[in-house]
């Protein structure tokens, strides 16, 4: 047995994850120190940034109900505003150690809610193997009328009304320059007709980018709403004021004074400048790679927010994007196969089509298929940004690649996959996709990012 299914099955003895709040008060007490982030003003109101900041790191917020968890418990301030694996195996080792001597021990991150048995054991669910080892939490989301779930017991569509998904928490950084960019290109393009199923939008909300890695939520505001009732488990309606000063809160949170400064350029429609810090020549070389090879979805400086395409090229690159992070993954070109920790997360959905016919699809997570029933958004996702990315690992939507490294080589057989699809016999007409070409007509040499490139772009990377 593993250490992690030794200590999980300790915890069960101890009865850890039991989530009965009349038991204890916790006080106006902070998650794990993290009140000491420092206020940012430069941009007032400084009162409804210094309330939000109270309200992220508070777990008794007695007049909305809850289960005892603050904003801070999820999106650690030490650990660059998100939920790294590691992080949630220390706080997971340290809870085991303070039970053992005193059995009313608590750390909220660990609620039922997030357990991988809760939607069999309820609240006395305490089975955490997603959140300690591999850093994800629960998301339900609510089948769309033409999707079903597969009972893989008898091999028939269920009668779920809604899915679990597994997915990372995303850092809070640098919220201030993603989210809705209100410009071109849309998803999906307007030139492609998507017939609606059953009488769902086909394209669905916030075309043009949203929050989380769906872009579900047009706010920040809605984000943290849907927090509060999915993930501290509210039961009253979080007044306007509080959702207004948890994003002012938010969008003063940046990974670096330049993303800052290029934040402020960006929300107030002014010149900008180049955000990077100063680069060695081996970063400056890795920057030319980046603006050849990944600026194409990422952003460039025409795109500063780097989560968006850029504009400069003229042809529909969409918006949101399948890079077949979800488990299982194609045996060809070379992807890195999901560990059985990740691939056990997989469900089988059936999809019927607007022609009533229906395909079978076997994934992780379905992505945006579950806002519009369409099977061309099957695992497609938002694309993140990518300043500061050096200080948040564990990478994609569900934590499967450890390193900037193991990120590189997935873009190297998903680029590999692009290419061989979009070569002769298969060549469609028309423009050349991205990872095929940089500008849509000429195909570019051996693929974006050739062996003896990546030193420097992960130089580069490292100082966004």
């Amino acid at each position: 047995m593993k250490t992690w299914q030794l200590n999980l099955a300790l915890a069960a003895t101890l009865g850890l994850g039991v989530a009965v709040l009349s038991n204890f008060d916790l006080g106006p007490v902070l998650a794990q120190g993290n009140g000491a982030t420092k206020l940012n003003c430069d941009n007032p109101p400084c009162n409804a940034v210094a309330q939000g900041r109270a309200a992220f790191n508070d777990r008794n917020l007695k007049q909305l109900g809850g289960n005892g968890r603050a904003c801070a418990d999820c999106h650690v301030p030490s650990d660059s505003f998100q939920l790294s694996p590691a992080v949630a195996r220390a706080r997971f080792d340290a809870l085991l150690e303070k039970l053992e001597h005193n059995k009313n021990a608590d750390d909220p991150l660990f609620r039922p809610v997030d357990a991988d048995d809760f939607r069999v054991n309820g609240d006395s669910a305490r089975d955490f193997s997603n959140l300690v080892v591999n850093g994800l939490v629960r998301v339900t989301m609510p089948l769309p009328p033409n999707v079903k779930v597969i009972d893989p017991a008898t091999g028939q569509p269920s009668a779920d009304t809604s899915v679990d998904l597994w997915r990372a928490v995303m850092p809070v950084l640098n919220v201030a320059m993603t989210g809705p960019d209100f410009s071109l290109p849309l998803w999906p393009p307007v030139t492609q007709s998507r017939p609606p199923i059953l009488g769902q939008d086909p394209n669905g909300p916030n075309r043009q980018g949203g929050y989380q890695h769906d872009a579900r939520f047009r706010t920040l505001q809605e984000q943290a709403r849907g927090a509060l009732f999915g993930h501290a488990q509210v039961t009253e309606e979080p007044p306007q004021v509080l959702l207004d000063s948890l994003a002012a809160f938010q969008e003063t949170l940046f990974s670096s004074p330049g993303a800052e400064l290029l934040a402020n350029a960006i929300r107030s429609g002014s010149t900008f400048t180049d955000p990077d810090p100063e680069l060695n020549q081996l970063e400056r070389d890795g920057k030319v790679v980046f603006d050849r090879a990944c600026a194409t979805c990422h952003g460039s400086p025409l795109h500063p927010s780097t989560s968006t395409p850029d504009a400069s090229i003229v042809r529909p690159i969409p918006r949101y994007h399948n890079i077949l992070t979800a488990c299982p993954r194609p045996t060809t070109d070379g992807f890195s196969p999901c560990p059985e920790r990740l691939n056990r997360n997989a469900r089988t959905y059936q999809i019927t089509l607007a022609n009533n016919t229906t395909q079978i699809a076997t994934t992780s997570d379905p992505g945006r298929l579950l806002l519009t029933g369409q099977p061309l958004d099957l695992s497609v996702m938002d694309v993140t940004q990518l300043r500061g990315i050096s200080k948040t690992a564990p990478y994609f939507h569900n934590n499967s690649a450890a390193t900037l490294e193991e990120v590189i080589d997935h873009y190297d057989a998903f680029f590999r996959r692009i290419i061989r699809l979009n070569s002769p016999p298969l060549m469609p007409l028309g423009n050349l996709p991205p990872g095929v070409s940089s500008n849509g007509t000429v195909k570019d040499r051996g693929g974006p990012v050739l062996p003896e490139e990546r030193a420097a772009l992960l130089a580069y990377l490292r100082k966004l």
